[in-house]
């Protein structure tokens, strides 16, 4: 009983946002192409620092492990992992919830664009660079690796030279994904306030 009561109103809330969803796509459309631009390749942007991040991240672990096979196949996940990840991560967390109407706090916006370029877009092709040069370097024999018990102290003494210099990527993304969640976010604003015959703006506040 309980669940055919629930369906109706799953059903309405999920219309509901299809209908918002695809008002504010129309709107978007009339926007200024400028807009229109940023909007749609915001989060291209901080998925193409990223891959650079992690490509930064491998050639320091490469040098600091003496690695010097297999450079194309090392490169290639250092570059597209980081790459989707933080493209996946910025339209799942902003860009979506925008264009569904469910994100309606400035605030919010710039925070989660900020975590979103710091911890997805430059610590994690940090942190993704450690496995795979460690297995290039345990297959190649180019340094010796620890053992079990001594593993953590190891990758920190290797990875802590390397990592100081990515201190400004780190900010750089940071900067960059709470810029573009507070551009994305005004740009949401212009949306909600675009006249259009029939409709009440608040409607898609709701």
């Amino acid at each position: 009983m309980s669940g055919a009561v629930l369906d109706p109103v799953l059903e309405r809330q999920r219309h509901l946002a299809r209908k918002r969803s695809e008002i504010l796509r129309e709107r978007l459309e009339q926007l200024p192409a400028s807009d229109q631009t940023i909007f749609q390749s915001g989060s291209l942007a901080l998925a193409l620092n990223s891959s650079l991040c992690g490509l930064i991240a491998n050639n320091y672990l490469r040098r600091a492990l003496n690695i010097t096979q297999a450079p194309i196949a090392a490169a290639l996940p250092m570059a597209f992992l980081p790459f989707a990840t933080t493209w996946v991560f910025y339209e799942a967390c902003i860009s979506q919830p925008l264009m569904e109407g469910d994100l309606n706090c400035a605030t919010c916006a710039s925070v989660r664009g900020g975590l979103i370029g710091a911890l997805i877009g430059s610590v994690y092709p940090a942190l993704t660079a450690i496995p795979l040069c460690g297995g290039l370097a345990a297959r190649y024999s180019t340094a010796p690796l620890p053992s079990k018990e001594n593993m953590f102290r190891y990758w920190m003494t290797v990875c802590k030279p390397a990592y100081k210099r990515l201190r400004f990527a780190v900010i750089l993304q940071a900067a960059l994904g709470m810029y573009l969640g507070s551009k994305h976010h005004d740009i949401y604003i212009k949306m909600l306030k675009l006249p259009e015959p029939g409709r009440d703006p608040e409607e898609l506040k709701e």
